[in-house]
């Protein structure tokens, strides 16, 4: 991200860096093709929406081809993070349990993830 500004990608940017994660480096054409796998996405969107990406420093395009290649500038947990903390204080008044028991009140964690939660929570006591 350009001068370590959080930038909070919108929800249309996430699925465009879901993609890029999920498949790798990606010109625009390939990009849209998997966004259209889901809804339709006319390809004129999809590469103005890339290109603020890019002036945002969520996005690095590599111009070395005729076809710009296009690949995230953070991993996918970074941006995840950042995600999370927003939603947390702009939603949650900053309160991490309050974001956590809303995310897992709905009852739709799976018994794997739950284990996975608590094998967590035992991590992070004993580091206490």
């Amino acid at each position: 991200m350009q001068n370590n500004e959080q930038v909070t990608p919108t929800k249309s940017e996430l699925e465009i860096l879901h993609v890029l994660w999920q498949h790798g480096p990606a010109t625009v054409r390939t990009v849209n093709e998997h966004l259209n796998e889901q809804r339709e996405v006319n390809y004129s969107s999809t590469l103005k929406l890339m290109q603020i990406m890019e002036g945002k420093g969520l996005l690095q395009r590599d111009t070395k081809d005729r076809s710009h290649v296009y690949r995230p500038a953070e991993n996918p947990e970074k941006v995840q993070t950042q995600v999370v903390n927003g939603l947390r204080d702009l939603a949650f008044g900053g309160s991490t349990s309050r974001l956590v028991l809303r995310a897992l009140g709905d009852g739709s964690a799976t018994p794997e993830e739950l284990e996975e939660i608590k094998r967590l929570i035992e991590k992070m006591q004993n580091k206490g």
